[in-house]
């Protein structure tokens, strides 16, 4: 079973890509990552194993205070954000820089992930990793067949 990347992009800019790309023109200055839906979303790598599925976000700058994860109705929610602001100011002159990162992805968590076992998350050199535990398999009855003489 695989993971469903839930998008609520839409609910907060209702207009598509294609739209903004058409009002703008075809001209391909237009034409470049900022427009894809994914633009400014961290890659992701999901790998299943027997036990667990392992989750990577490529986050770079940011650390781990700067991340909030939860599960809420079988989607996994993983969120980011970063401020950073500088003042310096001089006898002649006042300089003010500040940077603002922030992300958020939510992916529907497939039926075979126990939500009720304690999921683990780390973040070491850029990336942050989630390990989901898989509900244990049912096994199989010993159930025999009798033969009727």
């Amino acid at each position: 079973m695989s993971l469903i990347k839930f998008n609520n992009r839409n609910r907060l800019f209702p207009w598509s890509n294609t739209d903004l790309k058409s009002f703008l023109g075809s001209d391909d200055f237009f034409n470049d990552d900022f427009f894809s839906e994914d633009s400014l979303m961290p890659a992701m790598n999901v790998k299943e194993n027997p036990t667990d599925f392992q989750i990577e976000f490529a986050a770079p700058g940011f650390s781990k205070e700067d991340f909030e994860v939860s599960i809420d109705n079988d989607i996994l929610h993983v969120s980011g954000e970063k401020s950073k602001e500088k003042e310096q100011e001089d006898d002649n002159y006042s300089r003010k820089e500040f940077s603002y990162n922030t992300f958020k992805r939510s992916l529907k968590l497939p039926a075979s992930i126990n939500t009720e076992k304690e999921a683990q998350a780390t973040y070491k050199d850029g990336i942050l990793k989630l390990q989901l535990s898989k509900k244990e398999a049912e096994k199989p009855s010993n159930r025999k067949r009798i033969e009727v003489k």
